[in-house]
């Protein structure tokens, strides 16, 4: 069904409603009642053949038709700007003129993230550049095509150097698999505003977020998020929508990775209009949280009957699954996943012709149930449609005993910052300090030099007591 889906590229999940608007037209003159959105932020419609001399009539879209991808849609985090948690130097204004200046049509995945949200996924693209705690600065992860295994680039990449640096892998990657070859082809073709990072990019956990309704946005503003749990979306009601942001001056509207989409900055004047547009169209703004958290393949009935199936089950037996995220997915079309915990459909035996045999299942969470450790772990294996909700309840469970539990990682890294008690020499008189692994500059003593084979002469560089006043101390 996926092969038979154009996608319209939304270049990091951002559009006006001006643009949107466009979009819907065009839906309407292809005979189109709803349209579907995609895990990569883009738009979804069916193909036909005979849609092309209706698409050609908006070039100002990239639109592909072609079943082996040969063009991929940019996926960023803008979408949480401003309403989830945030490296602070990272603005939407920031993500907007990054996504500005990508001019050509990536063959790679590119994901421009922010760390330390969790609604737009970190690395299931192949060229993943993430905000740094250094200012204008990103880490770059690579999962090449061909390469066995994903790796660090070398440096930190500078804001306005993502455009050129995205490109230039594009050239170079199938040259060669060794990343120090790549960063040299690249440091040959362009310059760049690198900089060394001092220490490995940390992720820190967060929750998986309730992304739905209408909520507070600073003092004066709210942000809405909406969710159709068909990805069926209505072409009239998005019409209205449009209008209704042209006319309240929304300037951006953001799809997520969900297949929902998010509108910020609706000023307080406008909400009780938008209540109204909402209510007489019928839209429901409070899904149960159970249904926010699962990623379903695009246009895949069976997928989304299996999830109904499952929600239900945690709905009868008053299950939270706040904070974890689910995500079905056939085996024979494996990709980069994505959510903490994943319902793998095993491919179907062909010996046994004679007989319809029931689909197995497999189930899998990934390590610390943080779907940026990239970890899976399986749960179970080949297990029957009946059996998932238990597990899932099962693995709800143990998520939640293990919440708030420190990760080895995390141990390690508080067992480096114990204080560690050292033996030093203090002046009794004003109480400086020498230590010999620093020495002492103002007197000209090298680091490393022990205090017995200071020169009998040497003084407090405070006070001028003599060498007799310092006492053997420990801090």
């Amino acid at each position: 069904m996926r092969n038979k889906l154009q996608r319209i590229f939304i270049k990091g999940g951002v559009l006006s409603p001006g643009e949107l608007k466009q979009i819907i037209k065009m839906a309407e003159k292809l005979g189109l009642s709803t349209i579907k959105f995609g895990s990569r932020q883009d738009i979804l419609f069916p193909y036909k053949k005979s849609n092309k001399e209706i698409t050609d009539q908006y070039p100002n879209f990239i639109i592909d038709s072609s079943p082996k991808r040969n063009y991929q849609n940019i996926i960023s985090s803008y979408v949480s700007a401003d309403i989830l948690p945030a490296t602070s130097w990272l603005k939407g204004s920031t993500y907007l003129y990054i996504l500005e200046q990508i001019r050509h049509n990536p063959t790679l995945k590119i994901n421009i993230t922010d760390p330390k949200q969790q609604l737009v996924p970190l690395f299931n693209g192949q060229l993943n550049f993430i905000a740094s705690e250094n200012e204008d600065y990103w880490y770059l992860n690579l999962n090449l095509p061909n390469w066995e295994k994903d790796v660090t680039f070398p440096v930190l990449v500078y804001s306005w150097d993502i455009p050129k640096i995205a490109e230039a892998i594009e050239e170079f990657y199938e040259e060669t698999t060794d990343i120090q070859l790549l960063f040299d082809l690249i440091n040959e073709k362009i310059e760049t505003n690198n900089r060394t990072f001092e220490k490995k990019l940390e992720i820190p956990f967060q929750p998986f977020p309730y992304y739905e309704g209408m909520n507070k946005m600073g003092d004066n503003e709210y942000w809405l998020g909406l969710y159709w749990r068909n990805n069926e979306y209505d072409v009239s009601f998005l019409k209205e929508f449009c209008d209704f942001c042209l006319e309240s001056r929304v300037g951006k509207i953001c799809i997520t990775p969900w297949k929902s989409f998010i509108v910020k900055g609706i000023n307080r004047k406008y909400k009780l209009n938008l209540e109204k547009l909402l209510g007489k169209k019928g839209i429901n703004v409070r899904h149960s949280s159970l249904e926010l958290n699962w990623h379903l393949p695009v246009a895949d009935k069976e997928a989304l009957d299996l999830k109904k199936f499952i929600v239900s089950n945690f709905d009868q037996n008053d299950i939270s699954t706040y904070g974890l995220n689910f995500g079905i997915e056939d085996r024979e079309n494996r990709e980069t996943y994505f959510t903490s915990t994943v319902i793998e459909k095993n491919k179907a035996p062909t010996i046994v012709k004679e007989f319809q045999i029931r689909p197995t299942y497999n189930v899998l969470y990934c390590k610390n149930f943080n779907p940026n450790t990239k970890e899976y772990i399986y749960y179970a294996q080949d297990v029957d449609k009946m059996e998932l909700p238990g597990l899932l309840m099962e693995l709800s469970k143990l998520y939640f005993e293990k919440l708030g539990e420190k990760t080895e990682q995390q141990d390690k890294e508080d067992g480096e910052n114990i204080p560690i008690e050292k033996e030093v020499y203090q002046c009794s008189e004003c109480l400086t300090v020498y230590d010999s692994d620093y020495g002492d500059k103002e007197a000209k003593i090298k680091a490393g030099t022990l205090f017995n084979d200071l020169p009998s002469k040497y003084t407090c560089a405070v006070c001028d007591a003599p060498k007799e006043a310092y006492q053997l101390v420990k801090i």
